[in-house]
């Protein structure tokens, strides 16, 4: 794995990877390589990742969602529809472990990289796609979005059919999340087979097949039988009472799950002898299939005290329960706090930003000290040279626009240019 004069800290300290992902998926995943110690080195259009551009910010190119995907990175400007844009990725790849993309496989083509190409400069390099669909079947090649593919996996149909007025999307792009944490472990995979075997190879992470067997893991239900043996679908994830209990004065998050807790419930609301004397309540399998049932019980009976007196009997039972958090709430988490997931730091352009740091802690290699993202194009003169160019090449190249970078450290990239 290759070293670089930009030392790293954690479990993958010495690992290089060019990164040509935009927007979410990719990013995010990245960002998660990069918080662990990899040196990813952001390859970006001359008009940047358009999540640079989405608001709020506080200048021009520095996107909220931007500055935490894109954290611990570094950017360098490369106009790959260019000869010499093209020919300045090739040579960054021969110097790195990991490329990653999640355009289409075809515009890869298109730009003269595909694996084929990237390997010859490179044997040992692992080549990973993400993507929309898989390149074995029809949707090969499909545009794809976090909703789309939200849609194509049953996302808002669940929604529908578990009660909502119409389907909804899951609001957070948990279809870029998923497949952006299949990437980590498709790259991680990778890595390790390399060090054993010394080969590289070509990885696809497709968004709907790893979004159908997250989405199927749970509801395939019946149909894992052939003929099958059931309708299709976990009914206790559709429940229309599996939502926030409603209580005198808002909602509460429960789980009364096992037979423990049950026995522990019926004592709470009085009726301790549900548990032997009513079918529906005396096993997990039968609470199963009379899930709509045991959630409307369970319904019925919290709306008779406050939130805050069940959470309080609740915990004193050790039945499983929690309140319901807003966004502000998560922020304001004084669990989060203690925990030290969350890090302030200054940003050189954007000021003092809160950041969240990486969840997992290690006790050997742990990551070092968070990097703010980089302004476009932050590192292009940095990048270049380690890629074995003169500083007249690289002029020439931003004057050429083959490349670009900021003169300053100043307001924003475009104040600076």
């Amino acid at each position: 794995m290759t070293g670089n004069s930009n030392e790293r800290h954690g479990p993958l300290s010495g690992v290089r990877i060019v990164d040509l992902t935009t927007v979410v998926m990719g990013p995010f995943a990245t960002q998660i390589l990069a918080d662990l110690g990899a040196d990813v080195v952001k390859v970006e259009p001359p008009d940047g990742d358009v999540l640079r551009h989405i608001a709020p910010m506080k200048h021009p190119g520095m996107g909220h969602i931007f500055l935490h995907h894109n954290r611990n990175k570094r950017s360098v400007v490369l106009d790959l529809k260019q000869a010499r844009g093209r020919e300045a990725l090739l040579r960054l790849a021969r110097g790195a472990d990991v490329l990653v993309y999640n355009v289409r496989p075809q515009a890869m083509r298109r730009l003269k990289l595909s694996y084929e190409e990237v390997s010859a400069a490179n044997p040992r390099i692992i080549y990973v796609g993400a993507y929309g669909y898989g390149e074995g079947g029809r949707y090969a090649g499909r545009p794809a979005y976090d909703d789309l593919i939200q849609g194509m996996a049953g996302l808002p149909w669940m929604t529908y059919v578990a009660g909502a007025d119409r389907p909804r999307y899951v609001p957070t792009a948990i279809s870029d999340r998923i497949t952006g944490l299949a990437t980590v472990n498709a790259v991680t995979a990778a890595l390790y087979c390399r060090s054993r075997t010394g080969r590289g190879q070509a990885v696809e992470v497709p968004m709907f097949e790893t979004l159908a067997h997250m989405v199927l893991g749970d509801h395939m239900c019946g149909r894992t039988f052939e003929p099958p043996v059931e309708p299709v679908r976990y009914e206790r994830m559709l429940a229309q009472h599996r939502v926030p209990y409603a209580t005198k004065d808002g909602h509460v998050c429960v789980l009364v799950y096992n037979d423990k807790h049950w026995r522990s419930f019926f004592r709470l609301v009085g009726r301790e002898e549900m548990f032997e004397a009513d079918p529906r309540f005396s096993s997990q399998e039968a609470r199963s299939r009379n899930i709509a049932g045991v959630y409307a019980f369970v319904a019925e009976h919290m709306a008779t005290r406050t939130s805050a007196e069940w959470l309080k009997l609740l915990g004193e039972a050790d039945i499983p329960a929690t309140p319901l958090n807003t966004v502000d709430d998560i922020i304001d988490d004084p669990h989060l706090a203690e925990s030290g997931f969350y890090v302030m730091t200054e940003h050189p352009t954007e000021g003092r930003l809160r950041l969240m740091e990486t969840p997992v802690t290690w006790s050997q290699t742990p990551p070092g000290e968070l990097r703010p993202a980089p302004r476009l194009g932050e590192h292009s003169r940095e990048i270049l040279r380690e890629a074995g160019y003169a500083d007249a090449e690289i002029e020439a190249m931003i004057a050429s626009g083959v490349t670009r970078a900021p003169r300053g450290r100043g307001r924003s990239d475009e104040a600076t240019q």
